[in-house]
């Protein structure tokens, strides 16, 4: 039998369905606008790497049994380790191994990037579906004109903040990131006043690391400075916007960010919120929910908007993640794995996901789905931010993506943490990335 392996993907819960899981069979219909080949004269066996555990594996479960009453294929899920880390290595160890036991991959949005040369394009399979989805999840995995993965659900960033403290203070949810300091400020003193010494205004994820590059990429596109890397591959990262965009973040630690911001990751920040210590908060859509659950101290007193806008910038930014599907170029059989991904990837599943889990779909028109929206109202809401979405340069950079983020978040970490300027990190940082780049991306 072929071995068979699995992924761990994230799951972004905003309003968990606790009726039994749905049945995809019951609602797809001869009308669908999703249609497989007809089943095979020979079925083929596929393996599909994924980590989904409890509900999500048992979703997926029930997914796939649909695609294999429809083609008379069969699927088989074998799981990986849990971390994302040990994840990606072990793709990247059986893809240059050349593995043809291996069909599809569950991949996060870096990944199929920097592995593309192992994956198949799926541009011509996928032709009719592309324009459906967010331009930004499309191009977050296309790699040298090649379509690597197909998005199946999306993440992004999204600015919470405490309803019952700016209700309490009369204050407006900002729109700018100026306003957001002014009023994580007037609350902060107000509620260090009253008692709380230990309110802070804005918490994230300030430690060296790639949620760190996440929020700095968000920082600097949304005050005009450009994506580090641009979609055409010219480093675009030293520039007086950019600079400027991380002087004002260093200028709130200590003001209304916390000292020790540069060594929280998102639990750390996260344990501040919990706390009921912070006025604002940034985190992934997954936070939606959790803040809301029945067990959250914070329940009730939660809500959620875009992040700001910074001067110089035309609108916010979100930095864009999320789960894809690739197809390896070494499965013995493309056809059917190709099927496969396209499933996984349809509006069908993706509407099922976002019913039952939250999950942002990557197809526009679900966000207009009554079925989606009855269930999911809060779900409209992300359709903006998505549109505002921008991924980390992985698809320009492709295997040097590694060094090139690592490169960053050192500069950016080194700028809040006053080990030089802004404009002297930036300098250095764009000096270095053009030495990985060389005479061009790989």
């Amino acid at each position: 039998m072929r071995l068979r392996i699995a992924m761990q993907a994230a799951t972004y819960v905003f309003a968990t369905v606790t009726a039994p899981v749905l049945t995809l069979a019951s609602v797809f219909t001869l009308a669908s606008a999703f249609t497989l080949a007809s089943v095979s004269a020979q079925a083929a066996e596929l393996s599909i790497v994924t980590g989904f555990e409890d509900r999500d594996l048992q979703i997926l479960k029930s997914n796939l049994a649909v695609f294999e009453d429809r083609t008379g294929n069969t699927v088989t899920i074998v799981p990986l380790p849990r971390y994302t880390n040990d994840q990606f290595e072990r793709y990247s160890l059986w893809l240059t191994a050349q593995n043809e036991d291996i069909d599809v991959y569950l991949t996060d949005t870096t990944w199929a990037p920097q592995l593309a040369e192992h994956f198949l394009d799926l541009a011509e399979p996928a032709a009719d579906i592309i324009q459906l989805h967010f331009p930004a999840t499309i191009e977050s995995q296309t790699a040298n004109g090649r379509l690597v993965a197909l998005p199946m659900f999306a993440k992004a960033a999204a600015l919470y903040y405490r309803k019952d403290l700016l209700e309490k203070h009369v204050a407006f949810v900002p729109a700018s990131w100026t306003e957001m300091v002014d009023t994580a400020r007037n609350i902060q003193e107000a509620e260090r006043a009253g008692g709380n010494r230990n309110m802070v205004g804005f918490v994230f994820a300030g430690a060296p690391g790639e949620d760190l590059a996440a929020n700095a990429l968000e920082w600097i596109k949304s005050h005009g400075g450009g994506q580090i890397v641009e979609p055409d591959g010219t480093i675009s990262i030293n520039n007086t916007r950019a600079a400027e965009a991380l002087k004002k973040v260093l200028a709130w630690i200590g003001d209304v960010v916390p000292l020790e911001v540069v060594d929280y990751d998102e639990a750390a920040a996260r344990q501040v919120w919990d706390a009921g210590n912070a006025v604002f908060l940034r985190a992934d859509s997954d936070e939606f929910s959790r803040s809301r659950a029945d067990d959250s101290a914070l329940k009730d007193r939660v809500e959620m908007t875009s992040l700001p806008i910074g001067e110089g910038g035309s609108s916010p930014a979100a930095t864009l993640g999320g789960w894809n599907v690739a197809v390896s170029r070494y499965t013995p059989h493309p056809q059917e794995a190709t099927e496969l991904a396209l499933f996984l990837a349809s509006s069908d599943v993706q509407e099922q996901l976002a019913i039952q889990q939250g999950k942002l779909p990557t197809i526009t028109a679900l966000y207009n789905d009554p079925d989606v929206t009855t269930v999911q109202p809060g779900i409209r809401r992300w359709k903006s931010i998505l549109e505002n979405a921008v991924p980390l340069p992985s698809a320009t950079t492709m295997q040097n993506y590694n060094e090139v983020i690592n490169e960053f978040w050192t500069a950016v970490h080194n700028t809040l943490s006053a080990n030089g300027s802004a404009e002297e990190n930036v300098t250095i940082l764009e000096r270095r990335l053009k030495r990985l780049k060389g005479s061009g991306w790989r």
